[in-house]
């Protein structure tokens, strides 16, 4: 093939990439503008109505014409919280034992347990807590039905646990080879290396598993709804049932439409998109350039 010929050829390609990924773009922003377009458009009622300030409040009495969703906003951070302590530090403590404090041969059936965890879909999880988890919380503290908020936390940490680990994971990975070399020549030891080198050179990744571990826990639904109770209140302790956001919209969505109790989802739901914005930005943010810890080569 000739090489004018074989560069037209190529150059077409390109262009189809191009256009293939623009239109992808496009279709991508389309459809974020299309959901935050549909919940302002059901949100807006709520304050021109006037209602605004019932649904931002502290109690949940659909009966007694009281619609506050603030016990919901409480419940679901105070599970991602909860759930992330437990989860990253498990998460942080697996990969160090993959990337050089544990046996190579165990650190691999570790990390294929992990990616086995992936797979696993959220309803096995909750099920499974059912039988085993929820009876064992109610016999050990003799405190409520067990459908609690401690019960939703250690489950959920499990849930996000996978993608705490393969963020991190992947970011250690990602170090230069040559630091590798350089620490290995210097007579490091694997937890020398992971401590001064592997580590701070993987702290992007660090926080951003710290980002994507609180979204995907705030994000969850099954795991609230199946375990925490469901009882829209703020809670005390760990045996108090709790419900989240998300929760609430599942259990609302299917009541009269034309109810505050109805529109309190839309709140809701505009509630995690922001938060949804959040994560992204705070995510690109962790990947600029100007972000802290970011060294900036000297130029000739």
């Amino acid at each position: 093939m000739p090489a004018g010929a074989r560069a037209l050829r190529v150059h077409r390609r390109e262009v189809w990439f191009r256009g293939l990924c623009g239109a992808f773009a496009g279709i991508s922003f389309l459809s974020v503008c299309t959901i935050l377009g549909f919940l302002l458009y059901f949100t807006w009622p709520l304050v021109a109505e006037g209602h605004l300030a019932r649904i931002l409040a502290w109690h949940w009495r659909p009966f007694q014409g009281q619609f506050g969703i603030l016990p919901m906003v409480a419940g679901s951070f105070c599970l991602a919280v909860s759930a992330l302590a437990v989860a990253y530090p498990m998460g942080l403590g697996i990969c160090c034992f993959a990337h050089g404090l544990g046996p190579r041969p165990l650190a691999r059936v570790v990390m294929a347990v992990i990616h086995f965890m992936t797979s696993i879909p959220t309803v096995v999880y909750g099920f499974v807590a059912v039988f085993l988890l929820i009876p064992r919380i109610r016999g050990v503290f003799a405190y409520g039905t067990g459908f609690s908020w401690l019960a939703a936390s250690l489950t959920l940490s499990l849930l996000i646990l996978p993608t705490i680990v393969l963020l991190i994971h992947s970011q250690i990975r990602q170090v230069d080879p040559g630091l590798r070399l350089a620490t290995a020549s210097l007579g490091f030891t694997p937890a020398q290396e992971l401590l001064w080198v592997l580590l701070p050179q993987s702290h992007r990744g660090l926080l951003a598993a710290l980002v994507l571990g609180f979204a995907r826990a705030v994000g969850d639904t099954l795991i609230a709804l199946m375990l925490a109770g469901n009882a829209p209140q703020v809670p005390h302790s760990l045996l108090d049932a709790i419900r989240t956001m998300t929760a609430h919209i599942a259990l609302v969505v299917a009541t009269d439409s034309h109810s505050l109790a109805y529109h309190s989802i839309f709140a809701c739901g505009l509630i995690l998109f922001s938060l949804t914005v959040m994560v992204n930005l705070g995510l690109r943010w962790l990947q600029s350039p100007s972000s802290p810890g970011t060294r900036h080569e000297p130029h000739d």
